[in-house]
């Protein structure tokens, strides 16, 4: 199991070097200034040589070429730079925002599997139902509604008219919990019925595909009651399809948190990042989406612990 992990994690790293080297091109190639975004469209006698100046001091003269290799040399050290606008280094701005996304990004799925594994079963159970057409329903509107505009409609509802819940802003959970409670509700809300909807399609899809297999046939006609063919075949093996999708959509919270964060002012790694741009802060893009990728490697390698500890004849292949 040990040569496992650590073949995925070697197998990981020409990922994130490809995918830092793809977003620092994409930076610092696109249009704009971080010397003007930090000093604005100033004019006056000596204003070129300040720019000038400050351009040296962010190493914004060096060939592109030369920069990426300082950069990723101080990544792996853990240096992911300084701020072009703040002057912070980069891991200290990130250190100070993950733990607001990492909160909603928890809460978001939780609230995702437990809407979306009990009503996939139910559906299956009750199948032709009006709970079946429910969830079909709620299936199609979830995976065609765009999270923004579903975020806008919550606000405007339980903020805006019924007044129940704070539209915006974020109080630290062990300062306030209770106040941190009502400002997540919103946001986690949103990601997680927009999260909900797809799983629930593919965990329906999943149990109806099982329930076909000759074994369930067979566990029936030992007389086996329904719960336990439901419970011991039908879902357990329905789950190991299930594992990889699921994965792959708490992989998507992390990117989809980003314009929910921007919309309800959370100030998490969304906010961080999308502020970054705007004021081609590149050193701060660069060290977000990095570390996004770390994650999505992370989470790959949990999954296939999962799989094998789900299925006996991948570990046993293993």
């Amino acid at each position: 199991m040990q040569r496992y992990v650590l073949r995925r994690i070697l197998q990981g790293i020409p990922v994130l070097f490809i995918v830092s080297l793809i977003v620092f091109l994409a930076l610092n190639l696109l249009p704009g200034d971080p010397v003007m975004a930090r000093q604005g469209t100033m004019v006056g006698p000596g204003y070129a040589e300040i720019v000038a100046e400050l351009r040296q001091q962010m190493g914004l003269d060096r060939p592109i070429h030369e920069r990426y290799i300082r950069w990723l040399g101080g990544a792996l050290r853990g240096d992911l730079g300084v701020s072009y606008i703040t002057q912070q280094p980069v891991m200290k701005l990130i250190g100070q925002k993950l733990p607001a996304t990492i909160e909603l990004t928890i809460i978001a799925f939780l609230i995702a599997l437990v809407l979306a594994v009990p009503a996939a079963i139910l559906s299956v159970v009750k199948r032709g139902s009006w709970f079946d057409w429910a969830v079909t329903g709620f299936v199609t509107a979830g995976m065609a509604i765009p999270s923004f505009w579903l975020g806008i409609m919550l606000m405007l509802l339980f903020s805006v008219r019924l007044g129940w819940l704070p539209a915006v802003g974020y109080e630290p959970l062990f300062r306030d919990p209770a106040a941190n409670l009502r400002h997540i509700v919103l946001p986690a809300t949103t990601l997680g019925l927009i999260v909900a909807a797809p799983i629930m399609r593919v965990l329906r899809s999943s149990l109806l595909e099982v329930m076909r297999q000759d074994f369930v046939t067979v566990a029936r006609a030992k007389g086996i009651a329904e719960t336990a063919v439901m419970g011991r075949h039908v879902v357990r093996n329905a789950l190991l399809s299930l594992v990889t999708f699921v994965g792959l959509q708490f992989g998507a919270l992390i990117s989809g948190a980003v314009i929910i964060e921007w919309i309800f002012a959370w100030p998490g790694m969304g906010w961080l990042t999308v502020d970054a741009v705007f004021n081609r802060d590149y050193t701060v893009v660069q060290g977000a989406v990095t570390l996004a990728a770390c994650a999505f490697v992370a989470i790959n390698i949990v999954i296939d612990l999962l799989y094998a500890a789900l299925d006996p004849r991948v570990k046993h292949a293993g």
